[in-house]
């Protein structure tokens, strides 16, 4: 007998159950394109290599991502995509690419809930996420925008989706606990000139003039607050930090995709 799948008890003769390999055990990656052309497309590229010989003992050549990415272009018929390439494997490698519009940053600064919580092995993208979803879910639920994390020695480490950053003055830290170490965070740390990276501790909000979340849509989203049990940290507008995070932003050139000729 063959593999098969039911939804709601109806069959669904268009999909292969292979692919459900791609959300039980994998890696993935996320990236906004636009006009043909990714931030930080190199690090994405070195993220799935890595992450492919930690978790299955292989590598994964650059080429074939590359092929990958443009094979995804072409088909939408558009430069401008959200695309997440899932990495999952059997006897081979094989590559669940997700393409669908480009997404926004956001505008609107966000309230933080703070949950002690360190996610299973945090330096890879993995496609374990219940519990990122779950936290998220919770803090909405609580009247909350996002969850945020913090070590049970009360460190900060990173949001749902997002990596941290917090200002003082125009210097910007980075939380040293363990985190996934985002390829916009690395993006606009190649653009920073001054920048530290260290504990950040709960007791030390109040200290920071302004924080920030960063991933592939959101260079830089002001943090309103953030709430632990001793309390809530609020953050006014700064224009300074902001101006740095911008002038880093701008400062990386997004790598293009390239054409299907120079891929092969």
């Amino acid at each position: 007998m063959s593999d098969f799948l039911l939804l709601d008890g109806a069959p669904l003769p268009m999909v292969d159950p292979m692919v459900l390999r791609a959300t039980s055990y994998g890696h993935f990656t996320s990236m906004q394109v636009r006009d043909g052309q990714v931030d930080g497309l190199d690090l994405h590229f070195e993220r799935l290599d890595r992450s492919t010989r930690e978790v299955f003992g292989r590598p994964l050549p650059e080429d074939r991502v590359h092929a990958d990415l443009r094979a995804a272009l072409d088909q939408a018929g558009s430069g401008d995509l959200s695309i997440r390439v899932n990495v999952f494997a059997d006897d081979e490698l094989h590559l669940l690419t997700r393409v669908g519009p480009p997404v926004a940053p956001g505008t609107r600064p966000l309230r933080l809930l703070a949950y002690e919580h360190e996610r299973a092995v945090p330096h890879l993208k993995h496609t374990g996420t219940f519990d990122l979803t779950y936290y998220a879910r919770a803090a909405e639920q609580a009247g909350y925008d996002d969850a945020v994390f913090h070590t049970a020695t009360g460190e900060l480490s990173e949001a749902s989706i997002w990596n941290l950053c917090f200002a003082r003055g125009t210097h910007l830290v980075f939380p040293s606990a363990p985190a996934l170490p985002g390829i916009r965070q690395q993006t606009l740390q190649r653009g920073l000139d001054d920048y530290t990276t260290t504990p950040v501790p709960l007791a030390g909000l109040k200290t920071y003039d302004a924080a920030y979340l960063t991933n592939s849509i959101d260079p830089a989203l002001p943090v309103a607050s953030i709430t632990t049990k001793d309390g809530t940290t609020t953050y006014e507008p700064h224009p300074a930090s902001a101006a740095v995070l911008a002038k880093a932003y701008a400062a990386v050139p997004a790598q293009p995709i390239r054409s299907a000729e120079t891929t092969s």
